[in-house]
């Protein structure tokens, strides 16, 4: 899942009247370079959740089969915040199966990191339904967000530790992690990260490639003249 529902506030004016998504940084759409590292890693079917100008992605996106792609669209006519846009969309992620897991993306990020290393974690996922709930990938603090916020230790996420690390906005999910959500319900992911960290049902990885968190109009130039 790629989830595209936010507003963009931080991007205006280049958000007026195009979604976050859309902007453009090189040669490509923001939301393309997901798609692009999504097939290349051998996934298939895409959910992209949206509401604000959500017609103007499925008009820019189409049904994926120009990228490899099968992708549908989970439709919010209010955001849901994080954890309700996924829980909205669970029917489309899973099949209906209570133990079908699934990999969830920040469409406002940039990344270069190999999707194919998380099929294990994916398998890990599917196959034992009573273990871990969440598996997070996280990057080093950048200066917009400098105390981080998770703690890994030898592969597990931990409320303390000696460094903190920055969420990159990737990880892989269990959908019994979303069993309290209430459809339908704005609901943030945050607090139920750290209820299934408390409970020691959370892993995680250090990615150290190329991240970035576009969340304003000086780090989309910033990440355009870096792919140029």
């Amino acid at each position: 899942m790629i989830l595209a529902a936010g507003r963009g506030e931080r991007m205006r004016p280049l958000t007026d009247t195009l979604p976050k998504p859309l902007l453009r940084a090189g040669n490509r759409m923001l939301i393309e370079y997901h798609l692009q590292n999504l097939a290349q890693a051998g996934f298939i079917d895409i959910v992209i959740n949206h509401a604000y100008l959500g017609y103007k992605i499925e008009s820019a996106l189409g049904d994926g089969q120009r990228y490899g792609l099968t992708i549908t669209y989970s439709k919010e006519t209010t955001i849901l915040e994080t954890a309700g846009g996924i829980a909205n969309a669970l029917p489309l992620l899973t099949n209906l199966s209570a133990s079908q897991p699934f990999l969830v993306i920040n469409a406002d990020i940039f990344c270069q990191m190999d999707y194919r290393t998380l099929l294990a974690v994916l398998q890990r996922f599917q196959t034992n339904p009573d273990g871990d709930l969440a598996h997070l990938i996280l990057v080093d603090n950048p200066p917009h967000h400098p105390d981080g916020d998770f703690f890994l230790e030898q592969g597990r996420l931990a409320t303390s530790g000696h460094h903190k690390l920055t969420f990159s906005g990737i990880g892989v999910y269990h959908p019994t992690l979303f069993n309290q959500v209430v459809p339908g319900i704005a609901t943030k992911l945050s607090p139920l990260l750290r209820q299934v960290i408390t409970s020691d049902k959370a892993s995680g990885e250090y990615y150290p490639g190329m991240w970035m968190d576009i969340g304003t109009p000086e780090r989309l130039q910033l990440l355009h003249a870096q792919l140029l």
